[in-house]
């Protein structure tokens, strides 16, 4: 478990789990608001088969005290850089802080890795709360994209001052 002690607005502890026996149903189920469609999948199962296809990703149930809520994945290029993918918040839950909750702990948690020099992630332009999230947490666009996600980045040094 991965757990950096934020909370979400309604006061529910944020934790970060691995994708097991006893959660990958509900973590599967996970789904966005209609209108949030075209920027991510129907459903976090797509990201679980990401993860179980491919070995770049690895899927995190996202908790919120003992809730499914959410999925986030994270990936080490061959860069050398870190990445955050696939975070999403089922559309029930939203607004309640899970989010920013979820990268606080995911750069919080990837930071520490050893050889963390930097992090990134990428969001569909069109999706102005993510990017207005993503940038009220230092996160900064590197000008490169990825199809037609731009791609932000923050130093490790960076993590905890937003």
């Amino acid at each position: 478990m991965i757990d950096y002690g934020f909370f979400d607005r309604p006061g529910r502890r944020v934790t970060l789990r691995e994708v097991g026996d006893e959660n990958w149903r509900e973590v599967a189920d996970v789904a966005p608001l209609d209108d949030q469609r075209s920027h991510v999948p129907a459903m976090a199962a797509r990201y679980l088969l990401l993860s179980m296809r491919e070995e770049t990703w690895n899927s995190l149930a996202v908790h919120a005290d003992d809730t499914v809520v959410g999925h986030v994945m994270w990936g080490l290029d061959e860069d050398g850089s870190h990445w955050i993918g696939g975070m999403l918040i089922d559309g029930a839950e939203q607004g309640k802080g899970l989010g920013r909750a979820v990268l606080l702990t995911m750069t919080g948690w990837l930071a520490a890795q050893e050889d963390c020099w930097t992090i990134r992630l990428a969001y569909h332009p069109d999706n102005a709360v993510a990017g207005r999230l993503y940038t009220s947490l230092g996160f900064v666009p590197t000008g490169a994209v990825d199809g037609d996600e731009v791609i932000a980045e923050l130093a490790p040094n960076q993590v905890g001052r937003h």
